[in-house]
């Protein structure tokens, strides 16, 4: 074999024993992401989330495309989140769920349970303390939700449930401001007029109309869904409060009252 040939064979040998121990340190990684990952399920499953984040840290380092170690390190941090906690540590246990979700999302960007992850601590994060943007971004999330897969009726019913706390708030906080100065305050039971009626309708019109909506598919893909009738009854109330009429009122109002009898009725049937 003459110099040149021998200078060509040697070199192939080299590249392929590297090639090969590469995809053999690999193929080992994954394993041990794999073994890592069964570890931090059994101790997520047992509530220890401290030491669950650390396997399913390692699990995603050994193993960048290991989706289910990113979604079970987003729910672990999730899982340790406490709605309404004021500490730093807290909110950054949100925002590390949130930032994992999101980087599920950026490999497979129609992974639902990330996108369902980010939408649910979002309405979390949105409550205590009030913060209406945290509840807008987490309606992204479910119409996101009913893009993908439209036949789904929970995220009908959540967008419903967002646009039902909006206009609540909204019309409380109304109430409140306007009977401080009033001569005669503004009962609870009483719709909006005149100027306190334009205000609640140029905020909040479109939300009771998007969840009115949004509740109705929802019980259309789920019939007996005692929930989506029961926050579609406390839209329509919110509905009601917009009337120009009493006889509009009334009527809305009765059919509040229908979705509250059926609520009652679907749950007296699974007792």
């Amino acid at each position: 074999m003459n110099r040149n040939l021998r200078s060509l064979f040697f070199g192939a040998l080299v590249f392929a024993l590297s090639f090969s121990a590469a995809g053999c340190a690999s193929t080992i990684n994954k394993l041990k992401a794999r073994d890592a990952l069964n570890k931090g399920v059994n101790l997520y499953k047992n509530a220890q989330f401290d030491d669950a984040i650390e396997k399913f840290k390692l699990a995603k380092q050994l193993d960048p495309t290991l989706l289910n170690a990113r979604l079970y390190l987003a729910a672990a941090y999730g899982g340790q989140y406490i709605p309404g906690a004021p500490s730093e540590e807290n909110v950054r246990r949100g925002e590390s769920a949130i930032a994992e979700y999101k980087e599920v999302l950026e490999i497979d960007p129609t992974n639902l349970s990330a996108v369902d992850g980010i939408g649910g601590i979002l309405f979390n994060m949105g409550g205590q303390p009030y913060e209406p943007k945290k509840f807008d971004e987490s309606r992204t999330y479910h119409l996101k939700h009913i893009q993908i897969k439209p036949d789904d009726p929970e995220p009908y019913y959540w967008v419903g449930v967002i646009d039902w706390t909006l206009a609540y708030r909204a019309n409380r906080e109304l109430r409140i401001a306007y009977n401080k100065t009033a001569r005669r305050p503004i009962k609870d039971d009483e719709a909006f007029s005149g100027k306190l009626r334009e205000e609640f309708l140029s905020t909040q019109g479109e939300n009771i109309d998007q969840g009115i909506d949004e509740l109705r598919k929802a019980i259309q893909l789920r019939p007996d869904y005692a929930d989506a009738m029961a926050y579609l009854n406390l839209l329509y109330r919110q509905k009601a409060d917009l009337a120009t009429s009493d006889a509009e009122r009334q009527q809305l109002l009765q059919a509040a009252d229908e979705l509250v009898d059926k609520v009652k009725e679907i749950k007296q049937k699974t007792l």
